[in-house]
């Protein structure tokens, strides 16, 4: 079939096999030209496919030669639709990493539950032993809890007050204004209940109760904190309350792993296009402005260059992890630099459709958000009949 990219909102509900491959590649050579790291040994990253998560195992497996184990969930092409990006990521992935001799695995499904987690214990015990790396990074709308069976659906609102701001639709690129009602308690507490901490707690209470993890264990989850601009939509909003809850968790694992000579960690990253930041109104508009600005500085980085330089000088460094003063690993350094701040917030006052391919680099996070789904990448035929079925390797 020839495939195309079809759009709804913030999401692509096609993706392509070949472009996929190709983005997966770029970040594989990317990590290879680099110094190697002495990183993990055996790694699994719950939410592998795409994104940071995806960047993670490149890293832990062509900079450290670690073997990894990636969850996520993902679906195959079936009838006349594509799969989605995540598993043809993830297959570009396996195959690469078999081809450097390294092993790899995949299990597909859905992390929060038990099942998952029992089978990602099972294949830890029969390939790899056990576990020295935990990279956490779920982005889910909703979570079923494996207790008590209740599902849990996460919102993107404010708390308090009625938030208005300049938004952008990104496809035609209007500046507009949204507005977002503020979250009731029940809203909040179903957020944090989806994307806070406690299914990265029942993970290592898991791993730990299963004698997989290594004792000197490191795990590490991702966090956004970002400027006053987006502030009142994410970091004071339902989003941040969440994030506050991993916060809060990473604590309660430090003390916990920290008894056997492990490490838990939040790494604050830079705001990048990704499936995940396109949903939340107000910052694609933000990262247009701030692509601009960190370009125009010589400072820009993506997914993998955040991830390489978390590994490299954040993680596996000698001596002690270098952390702010809430205990957070900071890779979005380069992101709140005052100056580079101060630029985004002149440009962000002037914004307008009339203005936007001027004041920012929307054609860039175009780019990038059809890029996530395989498409707009060099070299390759759109045009072309390309089948859609593609197996993953290693698959369990």
């Amino acid at each position: 079939m020839i495939i195309q990219p079809k759009t709804r909102g913030f999401i692509c509900t096609t993706a392509h096999p070949e472009g996929c491959a190709r983005q997966v590649q770029r970040q594989v050579e990317y990590v290879q030209a680099k110094p190697k790291v002495n990183g993990p040994r055996n790694v699994l990253v719950v939410g592998a496919s795409t994104g940071y998560g995806l960047a993670s195992r490149i890293v832990s497996t062509f900079a450290a030669g670690a073997n990894s184990i990636g969850v996520y969930f993902d679906k195959a092409a079936e009838g006349n639709r594509t799969a989605s990006a995540g598993w043809y990521n993830s297959a570009a992935f396996e195959e690469a990493a078999e081809q450097a001799g390294v092993k790899s695995y995949s299990i597909v499904g859905d992390a929060f539950s038990d099942d998952i987690k029992a089978r990602t214990i099972d294949l830890i015990r029969t390939e790899l032993g056990s576990i020295d790396l935990l990279v956490y990074s779920v982005a889910s709308p909703r979570r079923t809890h494996p207790k008590t069976e209740e599902v849990f659906s996460s919102v993107i609102k404010p708390i308090g007050d009625t938030y208005v701001n300049k938004t952008v639709n990104f496809h035609n690129g209007e500046v507009t204004e949204a507005t977002i009602e503020p979250a009731t308690e029940d809203e909040i507490r179903q957020t944090v209940a989806v994307m806070g901490g406690e299914d990265w707690q029942m993970w290592i209470d898991a791993l730990q109760a299963a004698g997989v993890l290594a004792d000197n264990a490191t795990t590490v989850a991702y966090s956004y904190i970002g400027p006053q601009i987006t502030h009142a939509v994410y970091w004071d909003g339902t989003i941040g309350k969440a994030k506050n809850d991993l916060e809060e968790t990473a604590k309660r694992l430090n003390a916990q792993l920290g008894t056997k000579g492990g490490r838990a960690f939040i790494s604050v990253n830079k705001a990048l296009v990704t499936q995940s930041s396109a949903a939340i109104p107000v910052v694609p508009l933000y990262i247009s402005v701030l692509y601009k600005v960190m370009k125009e500085h010589g400072i820009h980085e993506g997914c993998i260059e955040q991830m390489y330089r978390l590994f490299s000088e954040r993680l596996y460094i000698d001596g002690p992890t270098p952390l702010d003063n809430e205990g957070r690993i900071r890779i979005d350094d380069l992101e709140m630099r005052p100056e580079i701040q101060a630029e985004v917030a002149s440009l962000w006052e002037q914004l307008t459709t009339e203005q936007i391919d001027e004041l920012s680099d929307l054609v860039s996070y175009r780019k990038e958000f059809y890029q996530l789904f395989g498409f707009e990448t060099d070299g390759i035929d759109y045009d072309a009949d390309i089948d859609p079925v593609v197996d993953i390797p290693n698959l369990r």
